[in-house]
C-alpha cells in the first residue's frame, strides 16, 4: 500500500507524557489490522513514525509539538573529537548481526539496564513479555547488533530495524557497569557507519526533544535532519 490516505490512524486518550513533566501526550496509531512490511514501514518512517512492537506510531499533540522525529544524514556526518575518542576505546569490542528474538542472555542485560536506567519510569519493572512486545516484530525486518568484549561478555544490543533509504535505531540497551565504554554512542555510532558502508542514506533516531535531556543528546549528531511541519530540514545545531 502506498496511499497513506487509504490507511486508517487511531488516536489514544491522553496520557502522561514520557519526556516532559506535567504535560498530557497523544499518540496516533496506524490501523494495528493493516500488516505494513518493509515498503509502508518506510513511507510511514519518512512521515514521522516509529515502530513500538507491532505498532506504528507518532505523537499527536494539539497543544505541544515539542517531539520531533530526527534522522542523521550519514553520507556527510563526521565524528568529532570525543566521538573518535569512544571509537578508539571500543575497538575491543566484536559485533555480531543476529535475529531479533528472546535469548536469556539478551533479556538478563535488557533487565539489568531497565532496572538500573530506568526504574523512575513506566518500563519499570521489565518482564519478558515487555521484552518481546516492546522490542521484536513478525513483520519488521529487525536484528540485534550484539557487541562483546574480547572475552565474549555481552555488553550492548543495539535492536536495528533494516528500511528501504535507511536504518531505524529502534532501541540501545547496556550493562551499565561499563559506563566509561559510553555504549549508547558507541552503539550509534557503529549504525552510521553500518548506513555509511551499506549505501543507506539516514539513520533514523527516534525523537529529539530539546527540553529532555534523555532526547536532546541526538543533537550531537550532524548533520541531524528534523521533521517539522510535513517536511524535513536539517536542524541547526546551535
Amino acid at each position: 500500500m502506498s496511499d497513506l490516505s487509504e490507511l486508517h490512524f487511531f488516536c489514544t486518550p491522553a496520557h502522561p507524557c514520557s519526556y516532559l513533566e506535567g504535560e498530557q501526550a497523544t499518540t496516533l496509531f496506524m490501523d494495528p489490522g493493516v500488516i505494513p512490511g518493509t515498503a509502508l514501514y518506510s513511507q510511514l518512517s519518512r512521515h514521522g513514525f516509529r515502530r513500538s512492537g507491532e505498532y506504528l506510531y507518532r505523537p499527536h499533540c494539539d497543544h505541544c509539538q515539542a517531539c520531533i522525529a530526527a534522522r542523521v544524514r550519514v553520507a556527510d556526518f563526521r565524528p568529532h573529537r570525543s566521538h573518535r575518542r569512544i571509537l578508539a576505546h571500543n575497538r575491543d569490542l566484536r559485533v555480531s548481526d543476529e535475529p531479533a528474538r528472546y535469548t536469556r542472555e539478551v533479556y538478563r542485560l535488557y533487565a539489568r539496564y531497565i532496572s538500573d536506567r530506568h526504574a523512575d519510569g513506566d518500563m519499570y519493572p521489565p518482564s519478558e513479555e515487555q521484552f518481546t512486545t516492546f522490542l521484536i516484530s513478525d513483520w519488521a525486518e529487525t536484528r540485534f547488533h550484539c557487541f562483546r568484549s574480547p572475552q565474549g561478555e555481552l555488553l550492548a544490543v543495539a535492536v536495528t530495524d533494516q528500511l528501504d533509504d535507511g536504518l531505524s535505531a529502534v532501541y540501545t540497551f547496556f550493562d551499565p557497569q561499563y559506563q566509561a565504554r559510553s555504549l549508547g554512542v558507541q552503539a550509534i555510532l557503529w549504525q552510521i557507519s553500518a548506513c555509511q558502508q551499506q549505501q543507506r542514506p539516514y539513520l533514523y533516531l527516534g525523537y529529539w526533544i530539546r527540553q529532555c535531556q534523555k532526547m536532546s543528546y541526538k543533537s550531537q549528531y550532524q548533520p541531524l535532519e528534523v521533521f517539522r511541519q510535513g517536511r524535513w530540514s536539517e536542524l541547526d545545531p546551535s
